[in-house]
């Protein structure tokens, strides 16, 4: 018999649902539209779909003229589809990963309450929707969030197949698997493959697993859902595809470091700390106690999902943070298991009372390490920061620190506790944090490549990688170096190789100039 959490406050079980739909709003939709898009990925993508609907090819992506052979295309297919619909802007570009985290907290939500309970599941999806590293990729225009949805649908459905027996089940994890590879190929996979294979041989039944996995309805399901693309790429791009997504964008990466995207085995702690946050001192507890959920079948297998994306990607070549989030479904889960055992309110409370202290003294903190930073831009941009983390921004976070206080003061039950912590963090992020570092860090790409398209200027891209400005300017920049008389968008730092140029536009640390002439030795 799967564990279970006992009682349950009369306050959630009257309100929770409705609550928590406040909460994926705050996580998934508030400022969805309004901060400019983030470089490099959510440009990328987005400019990629940019192009797809310029050249009416719906098969082959495209960035900046060049192949793009990073990832599949259901994600450009959907977000074509939602800037058909509402434009040519961000909201329309990051509405597919915000709907596609909302199908993925209510799968995890159905799924839970029929496994476990109805207080269980929201807490799981509390869980999942509040922490900080979710509400970023969910609002995010890349592929990750849809991602997480097929692998969460391939992985429950395994488990249901294994509990009941029923093929539908089976089928339906085909299926997904089959969507997965179609959004980000062979890791959506990976990942059931494997973690299915630790189970069944934790359980001593290998030929269940076998009968399983080379299901051949299954597999013609997998066939039928992902093949018909990879084909039709094919026929196009023959063993250029091949080349560049198979082996260059899937094998190296494990092997290697991918775009400088390394770290230690340690990487993903650091990540899985401040990820989960605003409830780290639950995943804590609840990591403490991984002997109990190891005794357990239905925990064994969510612990091994999660063990395995843990290891497997700490051991990888190239290392991103969203990479760890594959296996965050089943943390949640557990965390809610874990819940009712906590007895200390530090375990909720603490985590996010320190982060809002740090952010609060996040400027500080920032000119405090000036004299270690060795990248003359992100040098510039800390000085040139005052205004944007200024009075305003440390009072809004001061007060929601207050509100935070006052609402622990005066809620009673930990789970309605928990609802408020997950509530104001997210408005602490969604509403102050990210909109203040877009404004520093991305704002001023937007501007630039808005007056660009205003002044109808030809553009080149110099030392610096921003596919955003494509997308906002709405045409394609080569990056190389200038030749004089030429117009480039760079970083102030790069000017110091430049003799004579005329300004055009500049804001923090970037600017548009017409080279002059450049310095001997740089022409």
């Amino acid at each position: 018999m799967s564990p279970k959490t006992p009682d349950y406050d009369p306050l959630i079980e009257r309100y929770g649902l409705f609550v928590l739909t406040v909460v994926v709003y705050l996580s998934f939709f508030f400022n969805l539209g309004p901060v400019p898009l983030f470089d490099l990925d959510e440009g990328a993508f987005s400019e990629a779909t940019r192009e797809m609907l310029a050249s009416g090819n719906y098969i082959t992506t495209y960035l900046g003229g060049d192949l793009r052979f990073d990832k599949p295309i259901l994600i450009y297919w959907l977000q074509a589809a939602s800037v058909k619909l509402f434009g040519l802007n961000e909201f329309a570009l990051r509405l597919p990963s915000a709907l596609a985290a909302t199908a993925w907290a209510a799968l995890l939500y159905l799924f839970t309450k029929r496994l476990f309970d109805a207080k269980t599941a929201l807490l799981a999806t509390l869980f999942m929707v509040s922490a900080l590293q979710i509400s970023v990729i969910a609002k995010a225009a890349i592929a990750d969030a849809l991602l997480n949805l097929w692998i969460a649908a391939s992985m429950f459905s395994i488990l249901l197949y294994i509990k009941s027996d029923e093929k539908r089940w089976l089928y339906a994890a085909f299926a997904a698997i089959g969507f997965g590879m179609l959004t980000k190929g062979p890791v959506a996979v990976m990942i059931p493959v494997a973690v299915t294979f630790l189970y069944f041989l934790f359980k001593r039944d290998l030929k269940r697993w076998a009968v399983s996995v080379f299901n051949p309805v299954g597999i013609l399901i997998f066939l039928a859902v992902a093949l018909p693309w990879y084909l039709l790429e094919y026929m196009d791009q023959g063993m250029k595809f091949i080349e560049g997504f198979f082996f260059k964008h899937n094998l190296s990466r494990f092997e290697n470091s991918f775009e400088g995207h390394s770290g230690s085995i340690f990487y993903y702690i650091p990540v899985l700390l401040v990820g989960t946050m605003p409830f780290t001192g639950v995943l804590t507890a609840a990591i403490i106690r991984i002997k109990e959920w190891i005794s357990n079948d239905t925990t064994l297998f969510l612990v091994l999902w999660f063990g395995f994306v843990f290891i497997f990607f700490s051991f990888s070549g190239t290392k991103l943070p969203h990479y760890v989030i594959y296996g965050y479904t089943p943390l949640f889960i557990i965390m809610a298991l874990q819940f009712s055992s906590i007895k200390s309110p530090l375990w909720i409370v603490l985590p996010p009372a320190v982060l809002m202290l740090v952010l609060i003294f996040l400027p500080e903190i920032a000119n405090a390490a000036l004299p270690s930073v060795k990248d003359p831009y992100a040098k510039a941009l800390i000085e040139e920061s005052g205004s944007l983390f200024g009075w305003r921004y440390k009072m809004e976070i001061a007060l929601l620190l207050a509100a935070l206080v006052v609402a622990w003061r005066m809620i009673e039950g930990k789970l309605a506790k928990s609802l408020v912590t997950g509530a104001v963090t997210l408005l602490l992020v969604n509403g102050t944090i990210l909109p203040t570092y877009a404004a520093l860090a991305q704002q001023p790409i937007k501007e630039a490549a808005l007056f660009a398209k205003k002044h109808r200027l030809d553009v080149v891209m110099w030392g610096i990688n921003v596919p955003s400005f494509m997308v906002y300017s709405e045409k394609i920049v080569p990056r190389r170096d200038p030749e004089p008389g030429e117009i480039v968008l760079t970083k102030i730092t790069k000017l110091k190789e430049v003799e004579s140029y005329q300004s055009i536009f500049k804001k923090y640390g970037i600017v548009l100039v017409r080279i002059d002439s450049m310095k001997k030795g740089k022409e």
